[in-house]
C-alpha cells in the first residue's frame, strides 16, 4: 500500500458516536472561546508596548484558533475519507499551537540569541512533524509524533533562567502551568481503551490553552 493510498484509507474509527460528539462539543465551546477571548488578548498586548510581543500573540491567537477549528471539523465530520484528511490536519495544528504557544515569548521578552534560537528550533520541529504527518499519516510513527509533541512543549526549559528573570514571576507560572496540563493529557490522548479518554484529553487542552492565554 502506497503513502497516498494509506492516507485516504477509511481506518476502523475507535471512537464512539457519543465520544465524537462530546470531543467535537468540548472544543466547539474553546473554538467559541478563543473567538472571543482573542480580540481581549490582542489588545492587552498591543499595550504592552512590544512590537515582537505583539507580532508574537498574533500568531498565538491564529494557531489557536486553527487548533480548535481543526479539531471541531475533525471530530464532527462523519466517519468518510475527508475524515482522514481532517484528522492529519487536526495532528498537525498541535505543532502548530506548540510552536505558536512559545512565539510571543521568544520575539518578546527574550529576544536576542536566546529568543531567536528557541523560535527556529521550535519552528523548525514544527514543519517537520506537520511533513511527517501530511506524508506518512497519523497511524505511522506514533511515538514519534508524540515524542515531538513533548519535547516541542518543553523545550524552552533549556532557557528558563534567562527567560524566568525577562518575564513575571505569575507569567512563568501560568505558563508551565499550562505545559503540565497539555503534558497530563498525554496520558488519556493515548489511551484509546478507556471511554471518553480524548474527551479528558480534550479538557486538559483547553486547561492548558485557558493558561497559556492568561
Amino acid at each position: 500500500m502506497d503513502v497516498v493510498e494509506e492516507l485516504w484509507r477509511i481506518p476502523r474509527w475507535t471512537q464512539s458516536r457519543g465520544e465524537e460528539l462530546a470531543n467535537t462539543i468540548s472544543h466547539g465551546i474553546g473554538l467559541v472561546a478563543a473567538l472571543i477571548g482573542t480580540p481581549v488578548l490582542l489588545l492587552a498586548a498591543r499595550n504592552a508596548g512590544s512590537g515582537g510581543f505583539f507580532v508574537g500573540t498574533i500568531i498565538f491567537a491564529v494557531t489557536m484558533l486553527v487548533l480548535y477549528l481543526g479539531s471541531t471539523l475533525y471530530h464532527a465530520w462523519p466517519q468518510t475519507r475527508a475524515k482522514c484528511v481532517l484528522q492529519v490536519f487536526d495532528h498537525s495544528a498541535i505543532f502548530l499551537l506548540i510552536a505558536g504557544t512559545y512565539t510571543p515569548f521568544t520575539l518578546g521578552p527574550l529576544r536576542g540569541v536566546w529568543g531567536w534560537t528557541i523560535l527556529g528550533l521550535i519552528w523548525a520541529l514544527a514543519i517537520f512533524g506537520i511533513i511527517m504527518k501530511a506524508t506518512r499519516g497519523t497511524s505511522r510513527h506514533p511515538k514519534l509524533g508524540l515524542s515531538l509533541y513533548l519535547g516541542m512543549g518543553w523545550l524552552p526549559l533549556i532557557v528558563i533562567g534567562p527567560l524566568a528573570l525577562a518575564i513575571p514571576p505569575s507569567a512563568l507560572f501560568w505558563l508551565v502551568a499550562g505545559g503540565i496540563a497539555y503534558t497530563t493529557g498525554v496520558l488519556f490522548f493515548v489511551n484509546n481503551r478507556l471511554r471518553y479518554a480524548h474527551l479528558v484529553w480534550h479538557l486538559f487542552v483547553l486547561v492548558g490553552t485557558s493558561c497559556h492565554f492568561l
